[in-house]
């Protein structure tokens, strides 16, 4: 059938993720350096992501395409979280699609998942889901339970990407972490599983204004420093995955092949992705 779906021009496109945010049916995703449509049937043709793009890269074009499938866009939404699913149900209803929220509220209803206030939620300043509050509710320490201390393990300062010195000698034959910097409170065992026997970087894409220089402070270590590994550890809210996006910019700069893994954090705390 033939319909509106975004089309992104490749050679304006800088891979920077801006657009990720704007598209919480997940549409999108930066593969490569490049903003790439995943699926026909993600894109609803409305073009939310647009307004995001700092360098005009995507339109909106008609062509023949697959139908867009509300229900398996739900299917993805829902393992994002209730801020993913808020920020979902809040663009089908800036945009006036009724019969979408419909559906969605419907497949949320049948599984008894809680629907959000996405009309309140309308009038926040930020739609992206990385925004968007969540109460965890995490349950309180009873009296009896015993308390663990834990030692940490951070072995460099400062820890900031701005602020780090590229030859700085705990760089030599490192094994490099480079994490989002909310990671380390949503994630309980932080230090034990990710940071033992690694140097720290941290960062935000989303906050952050200085994505550039980012990339060129990360191509100057791996050209000055033989680091061994990088490991990345970032937030399951779109925009997070930006920082995979600036490592992997670096490492087409110096053309340096770095054994490479990266992990996804739930904002309840628990690893969802590994790869």
């Amino acid at each position: 059938m033939k319909r509106d779906v975004i089309k992104i021009n490749e050679e304006k496109c800088t891979g920077c993720g801006e657009c990720i945010p704007g598209c919480p049916e997940g549409a999108l995703q930066v593969i490569e350096g490049k903003a790439r449509l995943i699926s026909d049937l993600f894109c609803d043709g409305l073009g939310a992501c647009i307004g995001n793009c700092p360098q005009g890269a995507i339109e909106i074009e008609q062509r023949e395409a697959e139908p867009y499938d509300e229900n398996k866009v739900m299917k993805n939404i829902i393992r994002g979280g209730p801020s993913v699913i808020m920020a979902h149900l809040k663009h089908l209803s800036d945009h006036g699609q009724k019969d979408l929220l419909n559906q969605a509220v419907d497949f949320l209803k049948e599984r008894n998942i809680d629907i959000p206030d996405y009309e309140k939620g309308a009038s926040f300043e930020c739609a992206c889901p990385g925004s968007m509050a969540v109460d965890l509710n995490q349950k309180p320490e009873t009296e009896n339970e015993p308390q663990i201390r834990v030692s940490p393990e951070l072995r460099n300062w400062p820890v900031q990407l701005q602020l780090l010195n590229p030859n700085a000698p705990y760089f030599k034959n490192a094994d490099l972490l480079i994490s989002a910097d909310c990671a380390p409170f949503a994630y309980a065992n932080f230090h034990q599983e990710f940071l033992k026997d690694k140097v720290l970087i941290i960062l935000c894409p989303k906050l952050d204004k200085t994505i550039d220089m980012y990339v060129d402070k990360l191509v100057e270590i791996f050209e000055k420093q033989d680091v061994n590994s990088i490991s990345i550890v970032h937030m399951e809210v779109p925009c997070c995955s930006g920082i995979e996006v600036i490592v992997r910019r670096a490492l087409e700069k110096v053309q340096k092949d770095i054994p490479l893994k990266d992990y996804t954090i739930s904002i309840s705390g628990e690893i969802i992705q590994a790869k």
